[in-house]
């Protein structure tokens, strides 16, 4: 049996998670998903279509929102009870956070950011390192396989089956569990309501725009385009933009029908964040920025005229 942790925010399940049930449906064991949280309760149905058969739900009091030590002391009593094969959940940052703790309380290792898994003795992973400018090999020598799945590596199919049976445990948590969790929350939503995860449009900005100020014009066109604004990791460092907005490998990671890459040069850690976008549009100054290597559509300009510019077409465009 494989056991697949499914991460939802109050009920509303990640959508990575529906990709890592179906890479774990292809090697050939029987899935069983485990939710923390007793919300987690609610997503029996989608996790049931996408192949679970059943849906172990960490309830406990200290359990009240993203408590990663917990999660791992939960999967840790699963683990000890029904000995599954592997462990496996979306390599986001949350997954790889609530692995990790659990593979630390098993004293096992953990392979993080896998495109492909064979089960055995060793475990075989190919995963990607150094934001995926290099695929490394690797033998796994633990009886239980921990792992977190590439994100965007393999398209969520639905396996058309039934609702997953409910069942809910107590796990046997210690005061330091809950140390770590959510004091307050800020949602990242656009005025639309999307956030970076959900949205089809998304349009970024870097050190280029300027400041928090150069970011009005960002907004404007991520608004008439029925989309969200996103940003570099240097624009959060510089308190320019809330850290819920960061795309790249220490920031959310994105798919995008089009991502518009504003005044961003291009580190590594931002591209592999977004280099999954379906189009990309880069505005630059600079015709030897690395981020122009993965554009589909690059406009070599300053951004503070480009920006307006684009906007007023659109809206023309659209009458």
């Amino acid at each position: 049996m494989i056991l697949v942790l499914i991460d939802h925010d109050q009920s509303e399940i990640d959508p990575l998670s529906l990709r890592a049930l179906t890479a774990a449906r292809k090697l050939g064991h029987e899935i069983e998903a485990v939710a923390i949280g007793s919300d987690g309760a609610q997503l029996a149905a989608i996790v049931g279509e996408y192949g679970a058969t059943k849906l172990h739900v960490a309830a406990h009091d200290a359990i009240t929102d993203y408590t990663p030590m917990a999660s791992g002391r939960a999967l840790k009593d699963l683990v000890d009870k029904f000995k599954p094969v592997a462990v496996l959940a979306a390599g986001s940052p949350r997954g790889n956070e609530q692995l990790a703790h659990l593979a630390a309380f098993l004293d096992i290792p953990m392979a993080a950011e896998c495109s492909e898994i064979t089960l055995g003795s060793p475990h075989h992973v190919l995963r990607a390192r150094w934001a995926g400018n290099l695929i490394e090999s690797a033998h796994v020598h633990s009886e239980l396989l921990v792992a977190t799945l590439l994100s965007f590596s393999v398209e969520a199919e639905s396996a058309n089956s039934g609702v997953a049976i409910v069942l809910t445990f107590e796990p046997a948590l210690e005061p330091a569990d809950s140390i770590v969790k959510v004091l307050s929350r800020d949602s990242g939503q656009s005025k639309a309501g999307l956030t970076l995860s959900d949205a089809k449009v998304i349009v970024s900005g870097g050190r280029g725009v300027g400041g928090p100020d150069g970011f009005g014009n960002l907004e404007e066109l991520a608004d008439l385009l029925g989309g969200t604004v996103g940003c570099s990791r240097v624009v959060t460092s510089s308190g320019w933009r809330p850290h819920a907005e960061q795309v790249g490998q220490t920031g959310t990671k994105v798919a995008p029908d089009l991502y518009i890459a504003a005044g961003i040069s291009g580190a590594m850690q931002h591209i592999a964040g977004m280099k999954n976008s379906k189009t990309i549009v880069v505005i630059n100054t600079d015709p030897e920025a690395p981020i122009l290597r993965y554009a589909d559509y690059a406009i070599i300009g300053d951004l503070h005229q480009v920006i307006p510019a684009l906007t007023s077409a659109i809206r023309q465009a659209k009458g």
